[in-house]
């Protein structure tokens, strides 16, 4: 799933394109994505684009009546074509064309991705209004984390990918962001120490920054809008190295599955997890790489 990095890196390449451009007609060709597209969408005319923003993993493309809501889901991409225009593919299911000519295309395979038409503040739509703050907010601090995460048994690694306690962050960069700290993705959130804190969230800020230098990672479908991959994945130093040594140590590089999802670590820099490895219902230790 695209997280922060790639959806950023997305709305730094597309602005210049759409910022300031019209808006002369949407084309919807499938509807059936994870949450319906609206018929109001394709009803849309002459509309002015004033901002690209990003919220979490969340686009909003801001124009003068309303914001087009869109969500990349597992496989979902936007590109930015210029004429010639190429034909539609098949999971092409979305064009924005604007009136100079160029088209914001949405491709999305697997059909888990969302655009939806909103004509209030964004802010208040349900699926923003419960966010977290995002990682380079202010409101981002270690006080913050702290208090949040405080009396919470919930292993650190699902914490960090809950959007309603930190927007936008997957378990590629939470696990990348745990072994530069040195904790261990099974520590319960509750357990951290306030210095901890500090450090993780410095971490977590500078795997990010560094992965939207490189316009995030490609694993199977992401592009950029240019129709370029990611070039994060030669930098990742635990993130799917199952059994491979540690970049710092030496030391084979472990995954576990954490609440369904993967999580990669180094035992030797990061620790063992106090209660040991089984102290979650839903944790098992794997040999094999995975996501």
């Amino acid at each position: 799933m695209p997280e922060l990095p790639e959806v950023e890196a997305t709305r730094r390449l597309a602005l210049p394109f759409v910022q300031g451009q019209r808006i002369a007609t949407i084309m919807v060709r499938e509807s059936r994505l994870r949450v319906p597209v609206s018929p109001l969408l394709a009803k849309q005319r002459d509309l002015l684009v004033t901002d690209l923003l990003r919220r979490g993993k969340y686009l909003l493309l801001q124009t003068t009546k309303g914001s087009i809501l869109i969500h990349l889901g597992m496989s979902g991409r936007l590109s930015v074509l210029q004429p010639p225009i190429p034909p539609p593919q098949r999971h092409d299911h979305v064009d924005v064309l604007l009136a100079n000519g160029h088209v914001l295309r949405y491709c999305d395979p697997r059909r888990f991705g969302l655009m939806l038409w909103w004509e209030d503040h964004a802010s208040h739509h349900p699926l923003l209004a419960s966010l977290g703050p995002d990682p380079f907010d202010a409101a981002c601090c270690p006080d913050y984390l702290a208090a949040r995460a405080a009396g919470r048994h919930v292993a650190l690694q699902p914490w960090l990918m809950d959007g309603r306690n930190i927007s936008g962050i997957g378990n590629i960069y939470a696990a990348e962001a745990l072994f530069r700290a040195r904790l261990h993705p099974n520590l319960p959130a509750g357990a951290v120490m306030p210095a901890d804190w500090a450090g993780l969230l410095g971490m977590l800020q500078v795997v990010l920054a560094e992965a939207i230098e490189q316009c995030g990672t490609t694993l199977r479908d992401f592009r950029t809008p240019m129709g370029s991959a990611g070039g994060y994945g030669a930098a990742l130093r635990v993130y799917g190295r199952a059994a491979q040594p540690c970049l710092n140590c030496g030391t084979p590089i472990q995954r576990l599955v954490l609440r369904q999802r993967s999580s990669f670590f180094c035992p030797s820099c990061q620790g063992v997890c106090p209660g040991g490895s089984g102290g979650l219902p839903d944790l098992r230790l794997a040999d094999a790489p995975g996501v």
